[in-house]
């Protein structure tokens, strides 16, 4: 076929048109796209410095490993763990001490808390947890029941009554009309334990996990009565937090399914 030179010149006009056009669509694209991925990365900062989580001292193994894990999906983050009782590090919240995320052991402590206007928010529960008697490994005392704590010369330890296990030990003695005569009153349920451990009791009132975490140091003497004292563990972002995004991402954490899992492995409840 032949082509007449004028209309070889119109061509090569149109073809040249056309792939400056591609060009700039294509330009424009990769422009848009690049921009995209920009607003997508300040849209999602990285985390980066220190939350100091108060937390009750029955998620001590936990909350452990959930920062642990954390740090490591998170290089640059560092979570410093504070554990006491729940009344305890409501005290010293409340006086001021440095703290980014409180997860309390019941919902009483944490409303000191939200009535005060220190934390940020509603609070999100992330567990929950029953009492259970630890006894040492050989039962010395022969404890199978709640109301054998009650026997003349048991030595019991119990939680103090402004702490969570304090508050659910007496529920259940108020639910069974039995009233225990505890040798000494703990401020952590922690303190229980060790009293059980070093052979000071014969039987302390502990949660569930708190046994399972013992291993063969104690016993644990389960007890029917115990679902009249159910405890809800709630967690919130402290008011006064330097770091706030930080604090909210390991809350995500605690309430999220790798959260759930390292509780639900540890003996807790869901929420």
């Amino acid at each position: 076929m032949r082509i007449t030179r004028q209309r070889e010149a119109a061509l090569f006009v149109a073809g040249a048109l056309a792939a400056g056009l591609a060009g700039c669509a294509s330009g424009t694209a990769g422009t848009a796209a690049s921009s995209s991925a920009n607003a997508t990365a300040s849209e999602t900062p990285k985390l980066s410095g220190t939350a100091t989580v108060f937390a009750a001292a029955s998620l001590k193994a936990t909350f452990t490993k959930i920062a642990s894990d954390f740090e490591a999906k998170n290089p640059g983050t560092t979570i410093t763990l504070n554990f006491a009782g729940s009344s305890d590090l409501v005290t010293q919240i409340t006086q001021g001490a440095p703290a980014d995320v409180f997860a309390s052991a019941d919902t009483k402590n944490m409303a000191k808390l939200t009535d005060a206007k220190l934390v940020d928010g509603a609070p999100a529960s992330f567990a929950t947890n029953v009492l259970q008697i630890a006894v040492p490994p050989s039962n010395p005392a022969s404890i199978s029941s709640f109301a054998d704590l009650a026997k003349p010369g048991v030595k019991v330890v119990v939680c103090a009554p402004q702490v969570p296990c304090g508050a659910a030990t007496q529920s259940v003695e108020k639910a069974t009309g039995v009233t225990l005569t505890p040798v000494s009153e703990e401020s952590s349920v922690t303190d229980v334990l060790g009293k059980v451990t070093s052979g000071e009791a014969d039987a302390g009132l502990v949660y569930v996990t708190d046994v399972k975490t013992a291993g063969d140091k104690v016993k644990g003497v389960p007890f029917p009565e115990s679902n009249q004292a159910v405890n809800t563990y709630p967690i919130a972002t402290v008011g006064d937090s330097k770091n706030k995004d930080l604090a909210a991402a390991f809350i995500a954490t605690v309430t999220g399914a790798e959260g759930q899992k390292v509780l639900s492995d540890a003996g807790f409840g869901a929420p």
